[in-house]
């Protein structure tokens, strides 16, 4: 495609705008075939429809301010009531943010401005265990809290142990995933919790990915430990409207066990000239579109419906996960059971037999520490596990012969494994940024 002006001189026709948008879509991922395994959360066209036009008729309103858009406020409200309920918090509330990161951003600086105000901690430090999600560091680095990364065990949970060794009182937050992305594991809750609460420290649940999963998955009769407000010493929970809440993009709950807890997050201004200024999240203008979104599709499928789709996510992750451990040289992380799990070899290169799967037009991303190919399974994958696991098959196989893989990202997954400083690999990845969104 040419190059053509920042801004032309005249505006396109309407039909011309979306035959250039969705030529320019031709090299995305094939998501809605089934093909694609993470970034998208597909329940069906029905969901999709009735998300997207709930986000259309208020895409035009700003959450900034309640009182201009009421309508607005009792969506949130109500999402928030819901949340609250399914996770066990009688006393919960919170705010809806524009999606995991940023819920965790909000849990992270509440965390840091009560330990400050009742604590007098100005050196705060956060202790979490090495799979947590890295928008736990990036909060680290932007709101000055010191992260304790520690090694999880050979489950692949939080070594409880090593997290009580790593608390000191410089210590603001605990954390613990349920379930963690990397291998889909479930951190000991619980024990956790209950850690934290002994130290006097608050304690945050990030179930962003599993949150609207999990309660569902637990009233199936899976064996899902306790993992929110039900355990005493969670004192915060996020939980992604976007992922298995199945809502437009962006759309997250940041949940907190108590009003006056959550009065740390908000960030209010009365010495400007514009007037009063009061904002509940890091966002100014916050999307209608996506309060309203979330909202609808909540009301939409009830229930019935969330039940409906965890059974079909949860059998068809089971045959997934059956299919690849019995396909010889491949190997399950950990023990998943729910949605989201990773598989390597210790006779394959599993990077490479990333890139013979994308050849054959499957999108799985690759992980590292260790080296493994991850699966985020939704609703829409049920119709491909017999093809995805037999291309699977004949990828494995084909690589086991000797056969070359095509190429792709094996060379650069393996440089980056290989380097010993991680400032190096760092250095690179700042490259490959500036190579995405420089001058083309």
């Amino acid at each position: 495609m040419s190059k053509s002006p920042r801004l032309s001189s005249q505006g396109l026709s309407h039909q011309d705008v979306l035959a250039r948008m969705r030529e320019m879509r031709t090299e995305d991922a094939h998501w809605k075939e089934g093909r694609t395994w993470s970034l998208v959360y597909n329940a069906g066209e029905d969901v999709r429809r009735v998300a997207a036009e709930a986000y259309t008729e208020f895409m035009s309103e700003n959450g900034l301010s309640p009182l201009a858009f009421p309508s607005l406020r009792r969506f949130e409200s109500e999402v928030l009531a819901i949340g609250a309920e399914l996770f066990h918090g009688d006393t919960a509330t919170g705010t809806m943010t524009s999606g995991g990161t940023e819920s965790i951003l909000m849990a992270v600086k509440t965390a840091r401005d009560f330990a400050l105000a009742e604590r007098g901690i100005s050196e705060p430090e956060m202790v979490m265990p090495a799979s947590v999600h890295p928008a736990f560091q990036k909060a680290a680095h932007y709101f000055g809290v010191k992260p304790i990364n520690v090694p999880v065990g050979p489950d692949f949970r939080a070594d409880v142990a090593a997290m009580r060794a790593a608390i000191n009182p410089r210590t603001v937050l605990v954390v613990g995933s349920a379930p963690s992305y990397p291998q889909g594991v479930i951190d000991p809750i619980s024990e956790l919790a209950a850690l934290a609460q002994e130290k006097g420290v608050l304690f945050h649940v990030d179930a962003c990915l599993g949150g609207f999963l999990l309660p569902f998955a637990k009233r199936l009769g899976y064996d899902i430990p306790d993992f929110d407000f039900a355990v005493p010493g969670v004192t915060s929970l996020s939980a992604d409207l976007h992922k298995y809440g199945y809502a437009a993009k962006g759309a997250s709950l940041i949940l907190y066990r108590s009003p006056e807890l959550r009065r740390y997050q908000f960030f209010t201004y009365t010495g400007w000239s514009g007037g009063i200024y009061a904002s509940p999240s890091m966002a100014g203008t916050r999307p209608g579109g996506a309060i309203a979104a979330a909202w609808a599709v909540l009301k939409y499928l009830g229930e019935e419906g969330y039940l409906r789709l965890a059974r079909t996510v949860l059998d068809t992750a089971k045959l997934l996960r059956e299919g690849i451990a019995a396909i010889p040289g491949l190997k399950l992380l950990g023990k998943p059971s729910l949605s989201v799990f990773a598989f390597s070899s210790d006779t394959l290169d599993i990077y490479a037999l990333g890139d013979a799967m994308e050849a054959r037009g499957w999108k799985l991303d690759r992980q590292m520490m260790p080296p493994a190919l991850h699966l985020m399974v939704t609703p829409a994958h049920a119709a491909v596990v017999e093809p995805f696991l037999a291309d699977l098959r004949a990828c494995a196989a084909s690589l086991s012969s000797g056969e070359p893989a095509p190429d792709g990202s094996a060379a650069m997954y393996g440089m980056l494994g290989a380097l010993p400083d991680p400032k190096e690999a760092e250095g690179f990845i700042l490259q490959f940024m500036d190579s995405l969104y420089g001058n083309e």
